[in-house]
């Protein structure tokens, strides 16, 4: 009799041997010099021409995928496939999250009158007429941490619930969100789709948590707009620092990060100029959204809207 587990197993790992095996074979085979090429422009859109760029990354399929990133702000009107949401929701659920409590949920707008009420609350808070995106994409996602369960099983175990009065359970909801959502866009991508975070959701924080009914001691950490790009208008790949900008082994340098400064500027030029974007400097950006409270879209008021959530922050 064929042990069908031990049958199933050896088809699995001839799967992934299949797709290792130009990794493995280095030079050897055709495909890894092509690979090779995609590599060295996927390092090349990332870093930009003039950086410093690593050159000893360990290439996988995924690597290649997760390199490929880009914010998506341009959408054709077609419906997400069926599917792409389930979908997007379990690779979420695949994340790490602490001492598995579960404390997110999303909730997903698809219906194009709730998404534009939606959209005409954050075009109140912004400096500019609209968001386009978030009225093109099919769907508008809100990544909610999420306390609320929690809250509700303690007072039917006949409980208090006291550790969530403090900062911590606000900060572990919020980073189990964020964890959860960058792996649904993760999956997102590999479908096809594209994604934009919309941290504009906290300017509107008040009134979506009515809009949308949510409950006491949860609250929308951000959204995210998806749909099938459309590629007539998509943007390029944006460049990220000089790897020395940011890792540190060790002990933490304070100021290394200057000697890669000019090169990083250079590069994110260069992108603005691909793009059509007006000139500004990366750094005049982290200037003006840490002095100028037009950047802050009413998120200056965060801090009540969060505790009238039930979050009490101590």
């Amino acid at each position: 009799m064929v042990n069908t587990e031990v049958v199933n197993h050896v088809i699995i790992w001839s799967d992934v041997f299949d797709i290792l095996l130009p990794y493995l074979i280095g030079n050897r085979g055709s495909r890894m010099t092509t690979t090779t090429a995609v590599q060295q422009s996927l390092l090349e859109a990332r870093y930009g021409a003039a950086q410093q760029k690593p050159d000893n990354l360990i290439w996988t399929p995924q690597v290649e995928a997760l390199m490929s990133h880009k914010s998506i702000r341009t959408f054709l009107p077609d419906s997400l496939p069926d599917g792409a949401i389930e979908t997007m929701v379990a690779a979420a659920q695949s994340a790490s999250n602490s001492s598995a409590l579960n404390q997110w949920s999303l909730v997903a707008i698809t219906d194009s009158v709730l998404k534009q009420r939606i959209s005409d609350a954050v075009a109140h808070s912004v400096p500019v007429d609209r968001i386009p995106w978030i009225e093109e994409a099919p769907a508008l996602l809100l990544w909610v941490a999420d306390l609320s369960r929690g809250a509700e099983l303690t007072q039917d175990a006949g409980k208090e619930a006291v550790t969530l009065d403090y900062l911590d359970a606000f900060l572990m909801a919020s980073i189990d969100t964020a964890l959860a959502a960058q792996n649904a866009a993760i999956a997102a991508e590999s479908l096809g789709l594209g994604i934009v975070y919309l941290g504009v959701m906290r300017n509107i924080s008040k009134a979506l948590a009515e809009i949308i009914n949510l409950p006491q001691h949860s609250f929308v950490a951000f959204g995210m707009a998806v749909g099938i790009p459309d590629a007539s208008r998509t943007s390029r790949i944006r460049p990220r620092p000089a790897q020395p900008m940011v890792l540190h082994y060790n002990h933490y340098e304070q100021g290394r990060y200057r000697a890669y400064l000019d090169d990083y500027e250079a590069a994110c030029q260069a992108f603005r100029t691909s793009q059509r974007m007006s000139s500004k400097s990366w750094a005049g950006a982290v200037v003006e959204s840490a002095t100028s409270m037009d950047y802050m879209g009413g998120r200056e008021n965060l801090r009540s809207t969060v505790q009238m959530r039930g979050f009490k922050l101590k």
